[in-house]
This record gives structure tokens, sequence and C-alpha cells, in this order.
């Protein structure tokens, strides 16, 4: 059976719009009329999504939430020992979303036709990534989807919570930078020019702080609209530059370099790597093939060449940690971790903890920077306040020295 989404009119003149399966728009037409509906138009539904979105992103097709939540009601039904067919079929129809059934409904068809799970997400990449793909297949290969399924989910959901916790972090800080700049901005354009054309309008001499003060407030008056525009140009025109690879890897080297910046998108990739060669390699991907579908899950371009080259070398028979080392991106705590794994014959589990042990010193060092940064505005914006209040107190002193 395929999906089919139709327009049609019932008895009492009032169009629905819906999805129901059938083996051919005949059939799904024939079903509608025999509720007595009048079909206006079916057609085989098709998941809405852009293809080629890489990564762990999950593009325009599925939000984290949204994945996390369909893999988990589709582990819950297979564990369950319902047929895969039936767990698509049971899961859209809990689903409320239009696109998500759609999807689930085309995904069963494809089932239905002989294919295999992993092959049939095949369709929606956006929705369903290569991680996510590799996975599946591993657990249909092994026999315990239900289990892999149930892995995929906790991976989603740690994702997203760990991106959550970053984005509300420096959600404050951003805020209180806007309005800092918005108010100095505000002082320096139509505050200060007022108050101290009082003492220009004297002829009197001005201190040195004063004559700069206003020479920065005309500046901001005359051109502020466009530094904002040619900031916002400079800002367009970057992200239109980085489309080309080779001027990114350039970009993406630039930022490793950067004292701490170059510091916390180390930590970060090498966090999301660590996390998905664990749940590659706990559901039974090999590890040439895992560390080829992690490397693509990592946004820095130069790390992830690196560690391509690390895939290879482990290919030709290197062991993982030698293989990493030599890329001398990865920290040595997360070295050490991978070779007592590699020994020990638990390497699955040490990447798991060591993917946590990363994010939580990740998300100590966002935690302590955000607490650093808070105070730093305060102070910038005394400063700012100080400066202004002097440069218009200085001429009233000398006026009352010139009156005394």
């Amino acid at each position: 059976m395929a999906a089919f989404e139709y327009i049609a009119i019932d008895p009492k003149g009032r169009q629905h719009k819906g999805l129901l399966e059938a083996d051919s728009p005949r059939q799904a037409r024939q079903l509608l009329r025999e509720k007595q509906w009048s079909p206006l138009e079916v057609k085989q539904a098709k998941a809405r999504e852009e293809r080629g979105s890489g990564g762990f992103s999950f593009g325009h097709g599925l939000s984290a939430r949204d994945l996390a939540l369909v893999t988990r009601q589709l582990a819950t039904l297979v564990s369950a020992a319902l047929p895969i067919e039936e767990a698509l079929r049971a899961a859209a129809a809990q689903s409320t979303s239009q696109k998500i059934k759609s999807m689930l409904l085309a995904v069963r068809a494809r089932v239905l036709e002989g294919h295999s799970l992993a092959a049939s997400l095949k369709e929606y990449p956006s929705a369903f990534p290569e991680l996510y793909r590799a996975t599946v297949a591993a657990g249909e290969h092994a026999g315990h989807l239900g289990l892999v399924l149930d892995q995929l989910a906790d991976y989603t959901e740690q994702r997203q919570q760990s991106r959550q916790k970053i984005q509300l972090a420096l959600l404050y800080p951003v805020i209180l930078m806007v309005a800092s700049l918005t108010i100095v901005g505000f002082l320096l354009g139509y505050v200060v020019p007022d108050v101290v054309k009082v003492f220009v309008n004297t002829g009197q001499e001005l201190p040195a702080l004063t004559s700069g003060l206003i020479a920065v407030s005309d500046v901001v008056k005359s051109w502020g609209w466009l530094m904002l525009l040619g900031a916002i140009g400079g800002v367009m025109a970057l992200r239109m530059a980085l489309r080309e690879e080779h001027l990114r890897r350039r970009w993406h080297g630039f930022i490793l370099r950067v004292p701490l910046v170059g510091r916390l998108n180390r930590a970060t990739n090498t966090a999301r790597f660590a996390s998905t060669l664990a749940i590659l390699s706990r559901s039974g991907v090999p590890l040439v093939e895992a560390l080829s579908i992690a490397a693509a899950v990592i946004a820095n371009l130069r790390i992830r060449d690196k560690v391509i080259e690390a895939a290879q070398k482990v290919r030709e028979g290197s062991s993982l940690t030698r293989a990493l080392d030599a890329t001398q991106e990865f920290p040595p705590m997360m070295l050490h971790m991978i070779a007592s794994g590699e020994k020990s014959g638990e390497l699955d589990q040490m990447l798991a903890r060591t993917a946590r042990n990363q994010e939580n010193d990740l998300a100590a060092q966002v935690a302590l920077l955000v607490g650093l940064f808070e105070p730093f505005m305060l102070v910038f914006m005394g400063a700012v306040v100080l400066v202004i209040v002097l440069a218009i107190l200085l001429p009233i002193l000398s006026l009352n020295q010139l009156v005394g």
C-alpha cells in the first residue's frame, strides 16, 4: 500500500484534506466515495524536504525533537514484537503532523515493497541522515532493531538537550551586548550633541576629552546608519564567501587558531565525533565505516579532513588511538580513554564516557565564559557612562573657574 493525500468535499459542502492508504489512486478515490465524499484531488504523498543536508542535522526534514519522538515510538512498537510495517503505520497514526505522517506512510510503502527499513529511510536523507540509516541497518543486520532504535532516540535527545543548554547560556549575554551597544549609540547620537552644544556656543577652548567625544558623536550621528548597514553587509558577504569550500576550510583553520574560540570549537567537534562513533560502534557498525560516518558530523572542515585521514590509517591497520593522536586535535584524556577501551575490548563504552566528559567540560567552559561576560559588560557600560559624564563636567568646571 501507498499513502495518498486527498482533498474532498463532504455531503454538507465542507472541504477536507487528509491522508489515507490505498493500493492505487483509483482505490483511494473509491474509499472516499464510500464515505460519501466527493474527491477533488488525490495524489501520492511525498514528504517535502530538501536533499543534501550533511552530518547529523535534520535540515528541512524533521526537527531533533520530532525525530526522537518518532524513533522512540518505533523502538517501543518493535520491541513489542510488532512487525516493522505495522510499527510504521501505528507511529504515523499517532502523529499530529501531516508531514511526519506522510513521510512514515511513504517509508512503510517502501518496506511493503520488500525494501529494508534502512533502504526505505534513504529516500529522505534530510530527515534520516547517514548516521541514522547506518545505525538502523546495523540493527536490522544484527537482529536487535528495537534496542538500536532506543539508543538512537537517546542520542538524538541528548544532542538536542546539549544544543539547547548552550543556546540558553548564550542568550542573555547576546541580549545584554545588543542592549548595551544600542544605549551607547543612542547616547552618542542624540543625547551628547544636545548637551555639548551649549559649550560649543560659548566659544571657549574645550578639554581634549570633550572634543574627542564630540568628534565620536558626530561620526555616530552622521555615519552610524551607514556603519550599521556596512556591518550587516559584511556579515552577509562573509556568509556568501563561506559557501566556497576552500574559503570555508581556511576560515575554519583560522577559527582553530583563535585562542579561546578555537579551544571551544575543537572541544565541541571532538565531543560530537566521540558520541557519534560510540553509538555506531555500540550498534555493530564496523569501525572503519563508523569513522567515515562520524567524520561527517564534524562541522569544522580542518578537523574533519584530519579524521578522514585517521580513518584511512585505521583501514590500513593502525590502531584508533594512534591514528587520532596523529591528528593533534583530540585532548590527551580522550586519547587515553580510547586506548583503554581498545585494550579492554570496551571501545564503545569508553567512547560514550569520554564524549560525556568532553560535553560536561564544554558546558562548564561556556558557563564560565558567560559568568565572566556579564560583569565585563557592566564594567564596559560603566566606563562609557563615566567618560560621557566627565566629558560633560570638565567644561562646566572650566566655566566655574573662569567665573571665580
